[in-house]
């Protein structure tokens, strides 16, 4: 790629082969959304590039820590790169994590979080939180997601049971209503929040019919 100083295939040789959510396949999707928020924002394509193509090698490390770590072997990675633009590259990094520090202080920065909170919801969002859920032999159903989402509008109903507390309960559609439906307001970019929008969309639709079928009604 023009004016990124590591290629699509120098990339994927840092990443474990393999399915599931965060493999190399996440990571193309993210480089191209990045990309595209990038375009349409004005952010420097170069960094958005570099740091979404690095931005989970350190995932097989410590997950909880990987966007730390991801940072730190990016750092080794560009040595001989302008200073500058290994920070900014390395900042986006360790930025994009959902609910962990640091926030994203740049538009770079901004620009890979959102994209990597796109890769989270609509249709490849959906898969994902039910190939996740047949990894774990977790039940497909239990409940609508509207009656679950009225029940987490109370807070008393909301003090008793945390998402934490349901245990093998806890379905792909639980993870719709306490995760996935509320990424888009967590979206920084305009651009990725008019994204959001009709991917949340199609969701709210998605799981209407789900429900109806496994309730007989549709």
């Amino acid at each position: 790629m023009k004016d990124t100083p590591i290629t699509i295939e120098a990339a994927r040789a840092l990443y474990d082969a393999g399915g599931g959510g965060h493999d190399f396949d996440h990571v193309l999707r993210v480089l191209a959304t990045a990309e595209r928020i990038a375009q349409a924002e004005g952010a420097d394509l170069a960094v958005v590039r570099t740091a979404a193509l690095l931005h989970d090698i350190g995932e097989n490390e410590d997950r909880a820590r990987h966007h730390l770590l991801g940072a730190a072997r990016a750092r080794v990675l560009l040595a001989g790169q302008p200073a500058d633009f290994v920070d900014a590259v390395c900042h986006a990094i360790e930025a994009h994590r959902f609910r962990a520090d640091p926030p994203p202080r740049t538009l770079e920065a901004q620009v890979l979080s959102d994209a990597d909170k796109l890769d989270a919801i609509g249709a490849i969002g959906i898969a994902r939180a039910f190939a996740y859920a047949g990894s774990r032999d977790t039940a497909l159903w239990r409940t609508s997601w509207r009656a679950i989402a009225a029940a987490d509008e109370d807070a008393a109903h909301r003090a008793r049971h945390a998402p934490g507390d349901l245990g093998a309960a806890y379905t792909p559609v639980h993870e719709f209503v306490y995760k996935l439906d509320r990424i888009p307001e967590r979206l920084y970019t305009a651009t990725a929040r008019r994204i959001a929008a009709e991917r949340q969309a199609f969701m709210h639709t998605f799981f209407d019919r789900l429900d109806a079928e496994a309730q007989g009604e549709g």
